[in-house]
């Protein structure tokens, strides 16, 4: 990852992706096998797979503070470390400065950012779960917002395809809200979570407990990409994986664009808006200022694909400003900004195990247990007082040296505490949908410009009443399994933050079949705009209960595939 530099002479190509994350990757990837010479663009520093990953290999004696943040370096991220991803120095360096890179909140909003190439696939939590037909329809059949343009059928096969190319741990389960996957072997449960398991099947109709599925290799199958290998439990992920176990664009789709000979990489690129050309209709290129030297360029292209995550993306586009798009490219029906959602999450249970304690596990899991949704989807399952539903992540594990401290042992005593592991406790949170609401939206600040001279987010989104209606009962779902299973002092906790904290935020761009009613069509292309894709999250039309990467993937596969043919075709 190393040549691909831009070459002054060049200000032309067949394609133009903007952003090297989840989707920015497989968009290179997939356009450039079609033979298309693809410029990448990335707004932050270079970073090369192994050679960058500086925290890796270190443990906590080795960090000053021994890997805590210190307050002056908490001061440059102030908003960040809130919610407390950005107070370990081992992550710290994938986050923006936030004094470099401010936002606005009418309401509070946790807007987690990573500016370098390969973005958040760097920073991801990597469980990768597919929608099903309950997903893709609910919008339809409960009235709320627009209708997905595509069903599951239209997905599957390019879920087929990003599972197989990544690489997802998983188990195959036969649930229709949860479809099954091609997976490698699935991660093993420790003894507390297939207790817990085992308990919960007995006790409850409808409800499963399984290992996350995580995009990580567990196998000795030989996957594309810069010698990837095996998941060597070290759950060290968030520092950057030099073994490529678990995916990353930096270690898998951007090395297999630049394999093909097509991909031209330039870091420290800023995309600020997408030029339109009135006569054909169509999307002649960007503009860009370079990060460092604030020069400003143009680079044009037959077709665009807008991958810089839900927020960036939608605000190229709010300032991709013309005679034919005054309110901003493809904005026609007012919805660019509109309908943000994540997931709402922090609400759950734990509790204390007694027994097992002749077992013991050497490595570290990247991943626990997962619980599928098991609410609303018909009969016994519904409930009036909210709609959507939910899931759990969670896991089980053994105390640390801190209870010995608790217990003020001395002496002997303490030694020997301190050798010994405690005992097991086991902890499961919620992941809930978000419903998609016109005014949970973000504006552009054109009085507050940042140091590049570009208008600057303000957020106005919040959670609301059937979000906080259906915390009540993934807090007490959560209680009544722990109880069941057998565990001691289970206690619930709700702590529920803000928009933002689940890192997935979407919908800013929606996909919808009206063009008075949504921003992109069902191939995830402008309806106005032909030539123009966007495949992060800001086309989604709702949010599931599940993680959205391999849905980002899926989506951008299709649509990169949709594009090449449209070119051959001279559609576009």
């Amino acid at each position: 990852m190393s040549k691909f530099y831009y070459n002054e002479e060049q200000d032309s190509y067949d394609a133009i992706v903007v952003g090297t994350g989840i989707s920015g990757g497989w968009a290179a990837k997939e356009l450039c096998e079609n033979g298309l010479k693809t410029l990448v663009l990335e707004r932050g520093r270079m970073v090369k797979h192994r050679d960058d990953y500086e925290t890796a290999n270190l443990d906590a004696w080795d960090f000053p503070l021994r890997g805590q943040t210190s307050i002056a370096e908490k001061k440059k991220q102030l908003k960040q470390s809130r919610t407390g991803y950005t107070t370990n120095a081992a992550s710290k360096m994938w986050f923006v400065n936030d004094l470099e890179h401010p936002y606005n909140e009418v309401k509070r909003f946790d807007w987690m950012r990573g500016y370098h190439l390969g973005g958040r696939s760097l920073q991801w939590g990597r469980h990768s779960y597919r929608w099903s037909d309950i997903d893709f329809t609910a919008n339809l059949r409960e009235g709320i917002a627009v209708d997905w343009p595509v069903r599951y059928k239209d997905i599957a096969p390019w879920y087929d395809k990003v599972e197989s190319y990544i690489g997802v741990s998983g188990e195959n389960l036969g649930l229709p809200q949860l479809p099954d996957g091609q997976f490698e072997p699935m991660m093993d449960l420790n003894c507390v979570e297939q207790h817990v398991r085992e308990k919960v099947a007995e006790n409850f109709d409808g409800r499963v407990m399984t290992a996350g599925r995580v995009a990580h290799i567990n196998s000795d199958k030989q996957f594309d990409g810069d010698g990837r290998t095996r998941c060597q439990f070290r759950n060290r992920c968030i520092r950057g994986c030099p073994f490529g176990a678990y995916f990353s664009s930096l270690s898998s789709t951007l090395p297999a664009a630049e394999a093909t000979g097509n991909m031209t990489l330039r870091p420290d690129s800023i995309v600020h808006e997408v030029m339109y050309d009135p006569d054909t209709k169509r999307a002649t290129g960007v503009k860009v200022i370079d990060r460092l030297t604030k020069e400003t360029f143009e680079f044009k292209a037959k077709v665009i694909f807008l991958c810089a995550s839900a927020i960036a993306s939608s605000s190229i586009l709010m300032q991709s400003k013309s005679d034919r798009f005054p309110n901003g490219m493809g904005n026609d029906s007012d919805q660019l900004g509109r309908n943000i959602m994540d997931h709402h999450l922090k609400v759950g249970a734990n509790g204390k195990f007694d027994g097992f304690e002749d077992k013991y596990y050497k490595g570290r899991k990247p991943n626990g247990i997962y619980v599928p949704r098991f609410r609303n989807l018909g009969g016994a399952s519904d409930r009036k007082e909210y709609k959507r539903g939910f899931g759990y992540q969670g896991g089980a594990g053994r105390g640390d040296w801190q209870q010995a401290v608790a217990e003020l042992s001395y002496g002997k005593d303490l030694k020997d505490a301190m050798l010994k592991p405690g005992g097991w406790t086991f902890g499961m949170g919620g992941f809930g949908e978000v419903l998609p609401y016109q005014d949970n939206r973000f504006t552009l600040d054109y009085d507050k410009k940042d140091q590049w001279g570009l208008p600057t987010a303000t957020f106005d989104a919040e959670l609301r009443e059937n979000e906080l209606e259906m915390r009540k009962d993934m807090k007490q779902s959560a209680f009544d399994m722990l109880q069941k299973a057998g565990l001691r002092d289970v206690e619930t906790f709700d702590e529920p933050g803000a928009l933002g904290l689940g890192i997935h935020e979407m919908g800013t761009a929606r996909m919808g079949r009206n063009r008075k009613t949504s921003v992109v069509d069902g191939n995830n292309a402008l309806h106005d705009v032909p030539n123009v894709y966007v495949t992060d999250g800001a086309f989604m039309t709702s949010a599931s209960c599940v993680n959205p990467s391999l849905t980002y993937m899926a989506f951008t596969a299709r649509a990169a595939n949709h594009a090449a043919s449209e070119l051959k075709k001279g559609n576009i």
